[in-house]
């Protein structure tokens, strides 16, 4: 079996897929068609390049006004339920077999949704998922940094209801050059205090001691990026000593700007130090990839072995937020593929 045949069949998790940043751009531009949002143009080969970063970006910031017509359209539950959907199938096709999606709820109520019918709706979609698609999935529900901080604590006051029931976190995302982690410590503390998991994006943008903050002042059990931890060898220390998993998004790094090419990424760097590294999406459509293509990046451009993919997909099962039944389900269909490859 060759390397490009395993990436295929091996069985895959994603820990760090954001909803609103992975939807099909025919289906953005069918449902802005349907609803009179003005686009700028018509044709799909062309309208693709409104909605995915081809190259670099400046900054964050600039990535993150790629999500503005795809939250735009996810206004109603009928949408949400199939941009969902989509997803998942889209997710199976490269035999992902659990996933855990991730997406601001706050931010799909101009129609007049609550948060509520917003977070089962695609609750809905990911039960339609595991029952007819076959692929596990769990839900992380994001703050936003830019946000008051009363909005993530009512946020969490909400979603309560909806704990282990297909919730199982809460992140803090957006713009982490403006918005540090200690305003959303009273949210955090809250999600700790209820049982919820905590994942956070921290060092991703050049700031690492939002990676520090995030796990003293915000509870993170998981960081999402932490893609400037090197910058500080305490960090990284501290990293390895506490098994505290980073979701390493390479190709989101570079369009970011966050690193200058995949070759120059750190996470090669961390997987040899012994910090747990997991390998995510982040976003398919905004960053134009896909699992498969991350791990193909991984192998020419950071010299990953088969031992060092398969460090990282078990990291990913292992340290996912995963029901107990569905992490032993897990572990058993990847050993079993790991034990017969040929």
């Amino acid at each position: 079996m060759n390397i490009d045949e395993i990436f295929k069949l091996i069985p895959k998790v994603d820990l760090h897929c954001h909803l609103d940043g992975s939807l099909r751009p025919k289906t953005i531009l069918d449902i802005a068609q349907r609803e009179k949002i003005p686009i700028s143009d018509n044709d799909l080969d062309n309208f693709e390049e409104k909605v995915k970063v081809l190259g670099n970006c400046k900054s964050l910031k600039e990535y993150l006004n790629k999500f503005t017509l795809p939250i735009k359209i996810m206004q109603k539950e009928e949408y949400i339920y199939r941009v969902t959907t989509e997803l998942l199938e889209d997710s199976c096709k490269k035999n992902i077999r659990y996933i855990e999606i991730r997406f601001a709820p706050l931010n799909h109520l101009e129609n007049g949704l609550k948060p509520e019918q917003v977070i089962k709706t695609v609750l809905s979609a990911m039960d339609y998922g595991r029952k007819n698609l076959g692929i596990m999935s769990n839900l992380i529900l994001c703050i936003l940094r830019q946000e008051p901080a009363e909005y993530g604590i009512e946020l969490i006051k909400k979603a309560r209801k909806f704990l282990d029931k297909g919730v199982v976190a809460i992140d803090l995302a957006g713009n982490e050059s403006d918005f540090p982690p200690e305003i959303h410590r009273e949210a955090f503390k809250l999600a700790k205090e209820y049982g919820f998991h905590r994942t956070v994006h921290a060092g991703e943008t050049g700031i690492p001691e939002n990676i520090m903050k995030s796990i003293k002042m915000l509870y993170a059990e998981r960081i999402g990026h932490g893609t400037y931890a090197y910058k500080d060898k305490q960090i990284t220390k501290y990293l390895k000593e506490t098994k505290i998993p980073l979701e390493v998004c390479i190709t989101s790094n570079i369009n970011t700007s966050a690193v200058s090419s995949y070759k120059e990424h750190p996470i090669k760097r961390y997987l040899d130090e012994g910090i747990v590294v997991t390998v995510n999406t982040d976003n398919t459509t905004v960053s134009n990839t896909d699992i498969i293509q991350e791990f193909k990046y991984l192998v020419e451009y950071q010299h990953f072995n088969l031992n060092d993919i398969k460090k990282v997909i078990k990291n990913g099962i292992v340290y996912s937020f995963a029901s107990k039944t569905d992490k032993t389900n897990l572990l058993t269909e990847y050993n079993s593929f790991i034990n017969n490859i040929k």
